[in-house]
């Protein structure tokens, strides 16, 4: 596949800076590329390797030049870069039909345009919406609704109940729907509480590979439309994640929290449970957040707090050493003087 550079930046609304006839065959990193490849710079520690790259064009900020290379000048160069690779990368094309190895319910629904991949189980009442992709091994539950758009990669099981948006993507290893973690101690037992609830995932949203989303106790827990969630992530029952929101590897979200919408959490982050976290708060890595907050919010550490605080919290550690010694040296002054 090939485009010339004036193609490239019509299709992703760029402006063309040198020579736009040149032909660019595949998308590379600044550092590495070679004649034909097209490069892209979004962050300034790589803006250094511009003078040297031997790439045929870049897409760039319009705060950079070149004499030599074709810049294609963005407003927004990893937006940009996302349209290019797209160009290069197209989705790949599943023809509509079920494998016969599948193993489907005569009483679920599955439009005529979804793929059903080999070894995939579809239970009672489970629906399938149109142009959805289910690959091999999938489970998919007594009375679960698939939406229109979806694509489900190898692996993935959605248990019975769920309902899952349209344009929802889920990769590999993914379990929606698993018994939320509630037990009631009696007598020194852990009697297990029925979680009669369901999933529910709204439009737009992508789920990374190996992310556990259990079912709530009681109504849904619900991951809002158009967020993120990376690999490796631990959504609690009867949590609520708003709209837009990003969840990175390793996150723990522990049962009735609710994240507002747009909020970050960064990875690692672990939040405890019946908190409420404010729209468009961001979450730094490794923090532990044990208390509810407003919105607008940048939280680190843990115990979480306002990063201002934070910070000066930690630099009041740093310095401890040194004020201890300081502390001993005037508590010495102080008893010389009252033996004086």
């Amino acid at each position: 596949m090939q485009f010339t550079a004036r193609e490239i930046a019509e299709k992703i609304g760029a402006d063309v800076s040198g020579d736009d006839s040149v032909i660019l065959t595949r998308l590379s990193k600044i550092e590495s590329a070679v004649p034909g490849d097209l490069s892209f710079i979004a962050n300034k520690k790589y803006e250094r390797y511009l003078d040297s790259s031997k790439a045929s064009a870049v897409i760039v900020g319009h705060h950079l030049v070149s004499e030599n290379l074709t810049l294609l000048i963005h407003d927004d160069p990893y937006f940009a870069f996302m349209k290019a690779a797209r160009l290069f990368n197209p989705p790949k094309i599943y023809p509509p039909g079920i494998h016969p190895s599948a193993v489907i319910s005569e009483n679920a629904s599955v439009d005529q345009t979804a793929h059903i991949g080999a070894l995939v189980t579809i239970e009672d009442g489970a629906k399938i919406g149109a142009n959805s992709v289910v690959l091999p091994n999938c489970v998919i539950g007594k009375e679960t609704r698939v939406g229109n758009d979806c694509i489900l990669y190898p692996n993935v099981t959605l248990y019975h109940g769920c309902i899952i948006g349209d344009r929802v993507i889920i990769h590999s290893g993914t379990v929606v729907g698993s018994d939320g973690f509630g037990y009631a101690t009696h007598d020194g037992v852990h009697h297990k509480i029925p979680q009669v609830g369901i999933v529910h995932i709204e439009n737009d949203v992508e789920i990374g590979a190996n992310v556990t989303i259990d079912r709530a106790t009681l109504g849904e827990t619900l991951i809002g439309e158009g967020s993120r969630i990376d690999n490796l992530v631990q959504i609690a029952h009867n949590v609520t994640i708003g709209k837009g929101c990003i969840l990175v590897a390793q996150v723990g979200v522990s049962g009735s929290t609710r994240l507002g919408n747009y909020v970050i959490a960064a990875g690692q982050a672990g939040i405890i449970g019946h908190l409420d976290i404010g729209d468009r708060t961001v979450i730094a890595a490794q923090s532990g957040v044990s208390k509810s907050f407003g919105s607008d919010k940048v939280l680190l550490g843990s115990p979480a707090r306002e990063m201002m605080k934070a910070k000066k919290t930690e630099a009041s550690v740093r310095r401890l050493p040194e004020t201890l010694k300081r502390i001993k040296q005037l508590e010495d002054k102080i008893r010389k003087l009252e033996k004086d």
